[in-house]
């Protein structure tokens, strides 16, 4: 055994026998224990006090401290309360031990114990806070009234008093009473927010002037404040005054104080929920608040984000593109917006740009969901030995991840089919189907081009089943069952599976729509088989 632990073990078992005084030279060593962190130690000190000195409502109180630290909360709760029994008239003891029956889910008791704290203390310390956050969580609403009016009457009126008076009679459904303690202060002091707040309720019970004069009281007092710019650009946005709107928000969007994040989240309310008409008519003073917080935050990536959602919404892709394009680039570390320029380019169609980027962030982030973008322009590109290139990275460097293995097997077999690759594009598939046999994406591109060289045709037909029978509304998985039907003779079978491909995108695919016209004519259906043929013929390219 170490000396220094020795030492320590004999200092404790001296302590049974110890005087007051030293008692209390042991209690400053434990409470520097614990305010040090080493809670064991202060605890097994603490103990031995206890012993020693049982009627020490400090020790009690320290002992709890520690056995707390260490999440032993009954014996927490026990040890306080033998404090709490040896000096009553200690408010922290008290309060601590009505914190751990709060914790420890015993709100009864708990409750109970903070309402006699401020009966017996009131103005002491934060404890009527504390209970009026009690009975806000409890949904006590009589009690949080009273509560406040406590508050008030020990600290005065204060903003925060009368806005969670109002949050609380709101709540109660006694909205006239809140805005009347609203309209109270507003007399006697000014306060941009309780002015902006009264403007809210008279905006929602539709009183137009009144919310008016509110909100511009409010920014007599402080011209930037966004409350109430943003209250009164509703104001007139609901009068139809598109003018005074535009310039109410001008402030608001130019000013360096109000934060980017409530700024973006304005323009992308604006760009979800405005009236599409309404953005049309007035489209130049839309666009000037958008490019106004793009000009005063040229390189923060929410407001770049948000413009750039905003003009790909209302149909200035270009822009839009311009927008994303800085976010990225000025934001290279983000992958949300890197995923969002991908994401903009490959809805674009801009299959070249999209793989450099694409790669590029794979090789920044790691994220394997980059690498399918990169394929899908690949495959757009018909640069089918880079996605087989892909796809043998991913099997080498994750040969345990099933799903990954599973996917690039897949796109391989894709590949390779496309180079004219059959044998390869097969072993593929095979590859991905010993890893998953359900794998609906493989079995029906396998079936299919089964069917294409009129090759194993039961082996499609119980591959293609399989598809259908996972995803019975999937229009390509229908079609490629219904024309191996074909194949085989079967096309009073293979109809309905067509005509459930049309209500389900099938009129979308001119290839699906010939199948189908075939089927027809084979039974003998010309006329309608007529239909379905030029569907697909106004269709093709």
């Amino acid at each position: 055994m170490k000396k220094s632990l020795l030492a320590f073990l004999l200092a404790l078992a001296s302590l049974l026998s110890a005087s007051a005084q030293e008692v209390e030279a042991n209690l400053v060593d434990a409470v520097r224990l614990y305010s040090n962190g080493q809670y064991k130690k202060s605890l097994q000190l603490l103990k031995t006090l206890s012993a020693a000195a049982p009627e020490d409502d400090a020790v009690w109180y320290y002992l709890a401290l520690s056995e707390n630290a260490l999440q032993q909360g009954e014996e927490a709760e026990a040890a306080l309360e033998k404090a709490v029994a040896l000096d009553s008239s200690n408010f922290w003891y008290r309060r601590m031990l009505g914190r751990l029956y709060l914790t420890h889910g015993k709100t009864k008791e708990g409750t109970s114990l903070y309402e006699k704290l401020v009966r017996d203390f009131p103005g002491k310390g934060d404890a009527v806070y504390e209970l009026l956050d009690i009975y806000l969580k409890q949904r006590e609403f009589n009690k949080a009234l009273a509560a406040l009016q406590e508050i008030e009457k020990q600290q005065g009126t204060t903003e925060e008093v009368v806005r969670t008076q109002y949050d609380v009679l709101t709540t109660m459904g006694r909205q006239e009473e809140g805005a009347a303690i609203l309209e109270k202060f507003n007399k006697e002091y000014s306060s941009p927010s309780i002015l902006s707040i009264t403007g809210d309720y008279y905006l929602a019970e539709f009183s137009d002037s009144l919310a008016q004069a509110r909100y511009e009281e409010a920014l007599s007092l402080d011209h930037t404040y966004a409350p109430a710019l943003l209250g009164l650009a509703e104001v007139w946005r609901h009068q139809r005054r598109y003018d005074d709107y535009f310039n109410t928000l001008e402030p608001f969007f130019s000013s360096q104080d109000i934060p980017t994040q409530t700024k973006s989240m304005y323009i992308g309310n604006l760009t979800r929920g405005i009236d599409p008409k309404i953005l049309q008519n007035h489209r130049e003073g839309f666009d000037r608040l958008v490019d106004l917080a793009g000009s005063t935050h040229p390189a923060d990536s929410s407001i770049l984000s948000a413009g750039g959602t905003y003009y790909y919404a209302t149909g200035r892709k270009e822009k839009a593109g311009q927008w994303l394009r800085t976010a990225a680039d000025a934001f290279p570390e983000s992958i949300g917006q890197t995923a969002t320029y991908v994401q903009f380019l490959a809805l674009q169609e801009n299959w070249q740009e999209l793989r450099d980027r694409s790669v590029a962030a794979f090789n920044r982030f790691h994220e394997m969901a980059f690498l399918d973008y990169a394929n899908m322009a690949n495959y757009q590109l018909e640069d089918y030995d880079a996605i087989i290139g892909n796809c043998q990275w991913i099997l080498s460097n994750y040969p345990k991840e099933k799903d990954l293995c599973v996917s690039a097997w897949s796109m391989m077999g894709d590949a390779k089919h496309s180079k004219g690759d059959e044998k390869g594009a097969f072993k593929a598939y095979d590859k991905a189907l010993k890893l998953n046999p359900d794998y609906a994406p493989v079995l029906n591109n396998y079936a299919y081009y089964l069917s294409l060289l009129g090759k194993k045709l039961k082996k499609a037909y119980s591959m293609s089943k399989k598809t259908v029978e996972a995803e019975p509304d999937n229009a390509t998985y229908l079609d490629t069952f219904g024309w191996i039907l074909h194949l085989m003779g079967k096309d009073l079978e293979a109809k309905p599976f067509f005509k459930h491909a049309m209500l389900y995108g099938g009129k979308e695919s001119d290839v699906i729509l010939d199948h189908y016209a075939t089927v027809l004519e084979a039974l003998g259906e010309n006329d309608t088989a007529a239909v379905y043929r030029n569907m697909a013929k106004r269709l093709k390219p």
